[in-house]
């Protein structure tokens, strides 16, 4: 089983060279911090930055470089920083390759809701929204179940939606699953995870074709 670092290093095997990639608040923050080394990649924040390298040691802080998230991280040779218009215009031009965002809950159609929980009290709904509406490719980092335990890919979402059918792909602490016509393809086993534990975790409908790999992390 998988714990956010590990969902991160595993999600970071996606990412390609030459990318261009905006990252979600939350366990896609993480990502950052495991891109191969060999590879070019461009990180996007929607609060007004490309070039987003990793999380700051703490002689690196500085209060006034943060991510969407107000996370301090730091900046890449020729990071540049821009208005939110211009960030906006990149995102709804679909001049980012690709999404990693977190979640509340997926359905198996690809459906997402990740921007209010009804009742609570929220500050906005950010840019998800936009993100999911213009990104081709979408990513989803989350936790299997919630705290009580109960299945977030589910047959159909409860909470309010961000988008519909825009997941491509979802890693989660106990696997790595694609989004197709037919439901939840289980593509990889986190290590140490059995088939039975991913199916009694997922109310959605699950598909197992032949033999399932396990994750391969570092």
């Amino acid at each position: 089983m998988l714990d956010k670092i590990g969902i991160a290093k595993r999600i970071a095997k996606e990412v390609k060279d030459r990318y261009y990639v905006n990252l979600g608040i939350g366990i896609p923050t993480l990502v950052a911090n495991y891109i191969n080394k060999d590879i070019d990649v461009e990180f996007q924040s929607e609060n007004g930055l490309l070039g987003m390298g990793p999380f700051p040691y703490d002689e690196e802080v500085d209060a006034d470089i943060i991510n969407a998230g107000k996370q301090t991280i730091t900046t890449l040779p020729g990071a540049s920083f821009f208005d939110s218009a211009s960030s906006f215009s990149m995102i709804r031009g679909k001049h980012v390759d690709l999404t990693i965002l977190g979640a509340m809950e997926v359905s198996e159609n690809g459906d997402i809701a990740n921007w209010k929980i009804p009742g609570k009290m929220v500050k906005g709904m950010g840019g998800a929204m936009d993100l999911v509406a213009s990104a081709e490719n979408i990513i989803v980092a989350m936790m299997h179940t919630n705290k009580a335990g109960e299945s977030k890919l589910l047959k159909k979402c409860s909470l309010p939606l961000t988008g519909l059918s825009c997941v491509k792909k979802i890693v989660t602490n106990l696997a790595v699953l694609e989004i197709t016509s037919a439901g939840f393809q289980l593509i990889e086993r986190a290590p140490g995870v059995s088939i039975e534990t991913i199916k009694k975790a997922t109310e959605g409908k699950l598909i197992i074709t032949g033999d399932i790999p396990e994750m391969k992390i570092n």
